[in-house]
């Protein structure tokens, strides 16, 4: 059984919020699913999950006063996870339906999926292949997909992918009709990803246990 910790998952009402915490208390963790600064600052673990549209996002993040808290939380140097729209909400600006300023805690842009081929899928859904980036980790001590390996497969959905302008935050890689884009990013405290963990079986879990086992 885990070690009691405070997870904070922050809620800045939008859809998606749960499953998250149902893998949670799967690992048996518990959690708890709020926007109020004092509970997020005083958690061991934020999470920001989320699946819909990044202008929407930003305006609850905005309305809700979440900015500078989840700033300050990276600030202090605790674990912070960010899930799927959670993950490219850090970066500078999305062109998702307008062009709309994010969080700037990672740079880089959130870009639509473009090809030449009029058959391409679009949204991204169900399950693919990431390419570990090992070598730009070695020294980090997160690395919640040690158990691993190249061509091991997770569960997506999206239809808008991040492009970071630090190549060398890039974690995992993946190909999508013809586009590789960047799947995670590991810096400092923040590990994020476009893929979901907590609906990715076993394999998933294990990224979010392996990120919750040294606290």
């Amino acid at each position: 059984m885990p070690k009691p910790i405070k997870i904070a998952i922050i809620d800045y009402k939008i859809s998606n919020m749960f499953s998250i915490e149902n893998a949670l208390s799967s690992l048996g963790y518990k959690s708890i699913l709020t926007s109020v600064r004092k509970s997020i600052l005083e958690a061991d673990c934020a999470i920001l999950p989320g699946v819909g549209a990044f202008p929407e996002a930003m305006k609850h993040i905005r309305d809700l006063e979440l900015e500078d808290t989840i700033n300050d939380f990276i600030k202090i140097g605790k674990p912070f996870i960010g899930i799927c729209l959670g993950y490219q909400l850090l970066f500078d600006q999305s062109e998702e339906i307008e062009l709309t300023s994010g969080l700037k805690i990672l740079r880089g842009n959130v870009r639509r999926f473009s090809s030449s081929s009029m058959n391409m899928r679009i949204p991204h859904v169900g399950w693919n292949s990431l390419k570990i980036e090992k070598n730009n980790f070695l020294e980090n001590e997160l690395n919640p997909l040690s158990h691993l390996k190249t061509g091991d497969h997770l569960y997506f959905v999206h239809s808008y992918y991040v492009d970071p302008s630090e190549k060398d935050i890039v974690y995992t890689n993946t190909e999508y009709e013809g586009i590789t884009f960047c799947s995670s990013v590991i810096k400092d405290n923040i590990f994020a990803c476009q893929f979901h963990p907590e609906k990715s079986g076993n394999k998933g879990l294990k990224i979010i246990s392996s990120m919750l086992k040294n606290l």
